[in-house]
């Protein structure tokens, strides 16, 4: 007898899972703590119902099982993130095949330079630094502006690798991406305007680089490329940043630009 499977489609992505091999709880459990973050970084029971969806009830005994599990503490009233979630990053950056490859890449473009470079990738409306460059002489210097420690997430909309990544979406896709996430503004430089963003797409993907003057942070700039797979597939973004006070606009494109295009090229044949 045939059968049929009833499916659910996640709302992020193109990813289906047939009902019956679908774990509720552990999407619940999962989804509280991604509930935490830099914006709230104590929530009580309440907080997290709201932000979860979930009812206090049920979030109570969450929240109560990953406090045993250690993954949360508590003062009985508010919760927050404890180290442990520091597992699940660590094993990735660890496991993960382009942050491996890619770090000597960044190393030498630091080397090269003394600027930040980065390998960041997208999710939802943020972008995640999954490497950045590191020379030990730098542990006493201000290379790394603010955002760029690995894990960080940043809005993609105002960032040089957010729009690198966001213009090879189709542009039904990007419409609905501004729709749900919006364009919020945070410097005066910040592109709000959802028409004027779509324009500045399509010249991102037109000219295969973004360059990124303190939409995000005052006093910095930086520049992205993307990073294709062997299949042509852009899977991540390589950029550069620095201060608006020790870099200008064209220096970044006529010197650095090329250096990125090329280790993304060489980073396209190693992974």
């Amino acid at each position: 007898m045939e059968q049929h499977h009833q499916y659910l489609a996640h709302p992020h992505s193109s990813e289906e899972i047939r009902t019956e091999d679908y774990i509720a709880g552990l999407a619940k459990g999962l989804a509280l703590l991604e509930a935490f973050g830099i914006d709230r970084q104590r929530l009580n029971v309440t907080q997290v119902a709201e932000r979860t969806g979930i009812s206090r009830t049920a979030a109570r005994r969450y929240l109560k099982t990953l406090k045993f599990l250690g993954y949360l503490d508590t003062d009985e009233h508010y919760f927050w993130l404890t180290h442990r979630v520091l597992r699940f990053s660590s094993s990735y950056l660890s496991s993960a095949h382009l942050p491996k490859v890619a770090q000597s890449f960044l190393n030498l473009l630091c080397a090269q330079t003394s600027l930040t470079f980065s390998i960041v990738v997208l999710d939802e409306h943020e972008v995640v630094p999954v490497a950045r460059s590191y020379l030990p002489q730098q542990d006493n210097l201000r290379v790394s502006p603010y955002g760029m420690h690995l894990g960080n997430r940043l809005p993609a909309h105002a960032t040089s690798t957010g729009k690198v990544l966001l213009s090879v979406l189709d542009r039904e896709v990007q419409i609905e991406w501004i729709e749900k996430y919006g364009l919020k503004r945070l410097t005066p430089y910040t592109i709000t305007d959802e028409h004027t963003f779509l324009e500045t797409l399509d010249a991102v993907r037109q000219s295969d680089y973004c360059l990124s003057t303190e939409e995000h942070e005052l006093g910095v700039i930086a520049i992205a490329v993307p990073v294709l797979n062997a299949q042509g597939l852009t899977i991540a973004a390589l950029n550069c940043m620095s201060q608006t006070n020790r870099v200008q606009p064209q220096y970044l494109i006529d010197q650095v630009l090329p250096l990125l295009r090329n280790t993304a090229n060489e980073l396209r044949n190693m992974i």
